[in-house]
């Protein structure tokens, strides 16, 4: 495999949030990127069905969308890759690599398995960027380690994604009380800075506070990124094996088509249109 993902790791690294551009373009995006499990009841939510099929007899397609489809969909997109290596398509292969990696990740994020994803009800608006940006900005390249090791075939994908979201949903608890408590302990000119960010002056949560608040989480940022290194490789494995393990050394020098860069073009279109819009707006 390394010899198709490692010429195009700048493209996967590229395109890896072409989700969030498409969420501008199409209604149906947003729910792909999260799950709000607490208002099926209480943890581990026996109520909710894992399986999409059950889910929907039991609660109604549109009652399942709004409220987030992030585990459903990981799987549907694993399908979609494993298609892609067994026809050898190399703008399938690499753009359902890239968007599947985003969701992944997504799934990893404590505050993608809660309804309260921003802290709009606890008063702390804002925490969903701080834990899931504001940390690994300011601590991963220099801090955090993401050796992880091989990639393993997951025999069960349903059951490791569901695993995965549960102990999203465990962590909110302590992202939440920690920030609390550290929002005691700092005043306002120290909790918030203004720095230069994209060639902006902005006003960002203080490297002390930021660095205080990883601490107290005790590196729980970097964990779920090293879990979500390891369940993104290990889903591109687990669809090439299942795919019948197809030579992909011939694919190696493809390139994109003339549509597929044309599709790439008017995403980043409507994505730069609707962040003008909005910031105007704001």
């Amino acid at each position: 495999m390394l010899v198709l993902y490692k010429p195009n790791i700048e493209f996967i690294s590229e395109h890896a949030v072409d989700p969030d551009k498409r969420r501008y373009a199409v209604a149906a995006e947003g729910p792909r990127h999260f799950i709000d499990i607490d208002v099926y009841g209480k943890y581990p939510y026996p109520n909710l069905p894992r399986t999409w099929k059950d889910a929907v007899a039991k609660f109604g397609e549109d009652s399942l969308t709004n409220n987030g489809i992030v585990p459903w969909y990981i799987q549907m997109m694993l399908r979609r890759l494993t298609n892609a290596f067994k026809n050898k398509n190399f703008s399938s292969i690499m753009k359902n690599s890239a968007e599947i990696g985003h969701y992944i990740a997504d799934a990893h994020v404590p505050l993608h398995a809660s309804s309260n994803y921003n802290g709009q009800k606890t008063g702390q608006k804002g925490i969903h960027g701080f834990w899931e940006s504001r940390i690994p900005e300011l601590l991963a390249e220099k801090n955090f380690n993401f050796f992880i090791g091989k990639a393993e075939y997951i025999k069960d994908p349903g059951t490791f994604i569901w695993k995965r979201i549960l102990e999203s949903t465990l962590a909110v608890d302590s992202v939440l009380k920690f920030e609390k408590e550290l929002s005691v302990q700092f005043p306002a000119d120290k909790k918030y800075s203004f720095e230069k960010r994209n060639n902006m002056v902005v006003r960002q949560y203080s490297s002390a506070y930021t660095k205080a608040y990883n601490k107290k989480l005790n590196g729980m940022v970097e964990r779920r990124m090293r879990q979500s290194i390891f369940a993104v490789a290990s889903f591109w494995y687990t669809a090439w094996v299942n795919a019948g393990q197809p030579d992909l050394a011939g694919l190696a020098k493809q390139s994109f088509s003339e549509n597929d860069l044309k599709e790439f073009d008017e995403l980043n279109r409507k994505w730069q249109d609707n962040k003008i819009k909005g910031r105007e707006g704001e």
